[in-house]
């Protein structure tokens, strides 16, 4: 995310113009945007025009700018776009304005928000700003006769690839190369700036050493971690043992992994910890909480008059941080955030325990 300027709106607003610059910081925003917010974008829109050469072709796109207040907003995540849906309420064309319109905000695309910002929002833009320099991760699994591919975002991981090639003895058994080379060409296709090599056994060792002498563009990016298993339960020892967070520090999902299963711990063993909504809200008034976790869609909702918990969200954010508690917005794409939603949506980790 790059932030281009920062300045005052009208009515005490805060004024934040932003160029999301990869589908993590699109995700962002959509988490971020509200109802009642305004935004600011250059779009194309069909007008019509009454001139007999456009009359039969129901009217031409034309560019123009335009600001809607936000009703509604959808993360397109397989279209790596944003869709903002709302009231035009300002646009180059006066003609326009009271109409409703979707603003497809895409990588690269600036556009400008006008909203009373809340705390955890600006830090979650801040965030991820500092997080556009961070090492793309590609974490590759792998065992006997299988091999996996997944790719590492800020909202989870996706399966970038998979290969099976039957392996060792038996009629249909292929050379373990053949098995290799799909993979470190898919790697290599995929260019990622880090690698995470991991799977049971030696197979891992052999495949890095196959892709150390046949693409040696990757060698210098690999790390190879043991595992007991690959595929998606590889991939989420890989996140818990912490890996991850060895090539790419920043990387939220390994610190929610680290959470989840630390307060799991602590709530299996009576210790130092809390979930619902009630519960936390009483840990918060007493100054308890030391980290308050809370899945991105149920804060979302909760916002937008959605939910159905009797405890206003924004009063148990603000009171756990005016009380010295730290704040962490789980991606709700992750497993972690899966786990979270399980237990009501939101959980602290305490600094004493309540009676």
């Amino acid at each position: 995310m790059r932030i281009d300027s920062r300045g005052r709106g009208e009515e005490g607003r805060e004024r934040l113009t932003v160029t999301p610059e990869t589908t993590d910081d699109l995700w962002h925003l959509s988490h971020v945007l509200e109802p009642g917010d305004l935004v600011e974008a250059d779009t194309t829109r069909r007008v019509t025009r009454d001139d007999d050469q456009l009359r039969d072709t129901g009217g031409e796109r034309e560019h123009m700018r335009v600001t809607i207040e936000v009703e509604d907003v959808e993360f397109a995540r397989f279209a790596n776009r944003l869709r903002v849906g709302g009231l035009i309420v300002g646009c180059s064309r006066e003609d326009e304005i009271g109409h409703h319109h979707t603003i497809n905000v895409e990588e690269r695309s600036e556009l400008t928000v006008e909203k009373r910002f809340k705390p955890d929002q600006i830090e979650r833009i801040e965030e991820a700003e500092e997080a556009t320099g961070a090492p793309d991760v590609a974490i590759a699994t792998v065992e006997e006769g299988a091999a996996y591919i997944h790719t590492v975002q800020q909202y989870g991981t996706e399966e970038y690839a998979s290969f099976t090639k039957p392996t060792g003895k038996g009629e249909y058994a292929r050379p373990r190369d053949e098995l290799f080379d799909e993979l470190g060409s898919a790697l290599s296709h995929l260019n990622p700036e880090a690698v995470i090599l991991a799977g049971p056994g030696f197979t891992k060792n052999d495949a890095n050493d196959y892709i150390d002498e046949e693409y040696r563009d990757l060698s210098d990016r690999i790390s190879v971690v043991n595992t007991s298993a690959a595929g998606d339960r590889g991939v989420h020892e890989v996140l818990k043992r912490g890996a991850v967070d060895e090539v790419q520090r920043e990387t939220r999902i390994a610190r929610e992994a680290e959470l989840i299963d630390e307060l799991t711990e602590r709530i299996a063993e009576g210790a130092k910890a809390t979930y619902g909504v009630n519960e936390t809200m009483e840990a918060a008034e007493f100054g308890a909480i030391e980290t308050l976790l809370i899945v991105d869609d149920r804060l979302r909702a909760e916002r937008q008059g959605e939910g159905d918990w009797d405890v206003d969200v924004n009063d148990l954010v603000e009171t756990a941080e005016q009380k010295g508690g730290d704040v962490v917005v789980f991606s709700s794409e992750f497993a972690p955030g899966q786990q979270l939603r399980n237990l009501g949506g939101v959980a602290a980790l305490l600094r004493y325990r309540l009676q």
